[in-house]
């Protein structure tokens, strides 16, 4: 019995990394900034977007190695299915005078280590 215990005591944990699923999110973004997701997992993550807000976004890559790759732009109601490597980050730049929005599913590695943050743009 104890065997047991000790066993399920150490799946449980282990379960739960392994059952983390696609992350769902609408993600606002205030005028002047950027919405940085990624740039410390070990793995490969994919996101499908929606510009659900009134403003145009950019998407950007920015690698582990700070190399900076310009994914495109979407215009409100636009979507987009993009994929970036491991230790990557994905930059959403608001480009309008209004608080931009994205609603937004990720999947990959969606592990702990993601990060997610905001960044002001250089003027």
């Amino acid at each position: 019995m104890r065997n047991f215990l000790l066993t399920l005591a150490l799946l449980l944990p282990l379960s739960a990394v392994f059952a983390l699923g696609d992350i769902h999110s609408v993600t606002t973004i205030k005028v002047g900034q950027q919405f940085v997701l990624g740039g410390q997992q070990r793995g490969a993550f994919r996101v499908k977007a929606r510009n659900s807000g009134p403003v145009p976004v950019s998407v950007a890559e920015r690698r582990a190695n700070g190399a900076l790759t310009e994914l495109g732009r979407l215009e409100p109601g636009q979507r987009a299915t993009l994929a970036f490597a491991a230790g990557s980050a994905a930059l959403v730049r608001n480009l309008g005078e209004r608080e931009a929005e994205l609603t937004v599913v990720i999947s990959g590695d969606t592990s702990f280590g993601m990060g997610m943050g905001y960044e002001g743009l250089k003027k």
